[in-house]
């Protein structure tokens, strides 16, 4: 009978930490379903739902670290980028399936700059506050950033052909843009590229160059006992089923909620679409640098940004050919592609030397700032 009130400051404190606070906002999934079904103000509907895939998001990330650490280093591994964008691709997909291409390819660009621009440079920023400096790998910083470079020039030369060869790039307020086969064509063969060039980055991240990538733990939560299989399995389906149901609540509301408070398609899809899908994930870089563990901070920054890059854009390509209304060709507005190149080049150089101090995070929160606002008014 004494267990219970033991019980409870346990999960109160795990709630109010860094990695609990997630689950606080479980209401919304319930309100958002709810607020559906009666047929609320899309905006009351879009937020809600939004709220609610955070929750879920942390729930499918937890699950996937238990099972990785069940698995093995090699599996282990292997799940964790598999699953590691998972929300992300979720609500993208039902946004194919809607025929949102313009939001979806937002919401890729959205996701590579709020990874190096908004994520690393708080996460710089939190760590750095009150120390001279952090240092961290500089050759796993750089190998990521140089197969980020490498994913967006790949990414960007369909745009560049249909700016030469074609009618030239979208707006960025533009509904679905039908363009010819040979570009979309263009597309899939890039995105063809793009996900053997992943397969082989997994190949060196976890066998070839296993060390580099994963270097050994320091014990700190050796004491604590990992999740049952079968326990991380059934909590994984049920965060995918959770994450799915929010996503196709949030992705039928974002035109109407969009028009409902003056914002465009492409902010919705660049900003806020792209931070509620890896709030978790984000807030996880964080903590960990504020515990001086930059290392980790930086793989989790530059190395998701790097997946949506080399593998989510691509696999959406490909699922465009049999979801939704037509082929989503790999051609960007000018805004993001402007975007693309400058969070890259940035990532690469804040990077190269090793080492991160908290103005360095600043400056990488400025740089997200002026791009947020030149996206609203786009």
């Amino acid at each position: 009978m004494s267990v219970e009130p033991e019980q409870r400051p346990g999960l109160r404190r795990f709630l109010l930490s860094g990695d609990g606070w997630p689950y606080l906002l479980v209401a919304f999934i319930p309100l958002a379903v709810a607020l559906d079904l009666a047929g609320a103000a899309p905006v009351l509907v879009f937020f809600s739902s939004a709220l609610g895939v955070i929750p879920t998001a942390a729930l499918m990330g937890r699950a996937t670290e238990e099972l990785a650490v069940r698995s093995g280093p090699g599996v282990g591994g292997l799940l964790n980028v598999t699953f590691g964008n998972a929300p992300e691709l979720i609500i993208a997909l039902f946004a194919l399936g809607s025929g949102l291409h313009e939001v979806v390819k937002a919401s890729i660009v959205g996701s590579v700059i709020g990874n190096i621009l908004l994520v690393l440079g708080a996460a710089m920023f939190a760590g750095g506050y009150g120390r001279e400096r952090q240092r961290f790998s500089r050759t796993t910083a750089m190998a990521q950033s140089s197969m980020l470079l490498l994913a967006v020039a790949a990414l960007t030369m369909p745009a560049i052909f249909e700016l030469v060869e074609g009618r030239g790039l979208p707006a960025p307020n533009a509904a679905r843009v039908a363009y010819g086969s040979t570009v979309e064509h263009l597309s899939l063969a890039v995105a063809i590229v793009l996900m053997l060039s992943y397969g082989a980055g997994l190949v060196f991240s976890l066998r070839t160059h296993r060390g580099l990538f994963n270097p050994p733990s320091d014990g700190e939560e050796n004491g604590r006992q990992p999740w049952s299989v079968r326990r991380s399995v059934a909590l994984l389906a049920l965060a995918g089923v959770a994450v799915g149901g929010m996503s196709e609540i949030l992705v039928g509301s974002i035109s109407d909620a969009a028009r409902s408070i003056g914002l465009t398609e492409f902010f919705v899809g660049a900003i806020v679409v792209a931070i509620v899908g890896n709030a978790a994930e984000h807030w996880v870089a964080v903590l960990v640098a504020r515990r001086d563990k930059m290392d980790l901070a930086v793989n989790i920054a530059i190395g998701s940004s790097a997946q949506v890059a080399l593998f989510v854009a691509p696999l959406l390509v490909i699922a465009s050919f049999a979801i939704g209304p037509g082929p989503m060709a790999l051609v960007f507005n000018g805004f993001e592609l402007g975007a693309f190149f400058l969070a890259v080049l940035i990532a690469t150089h804040v990077t190269s030397e090793g080492e991160s101090t908290w103005f360095e995070g600043v400056q990488l929160l400025a740089v997200y700032a002026v791009l947020a606002l030149a996206f609203a008014f786009a």
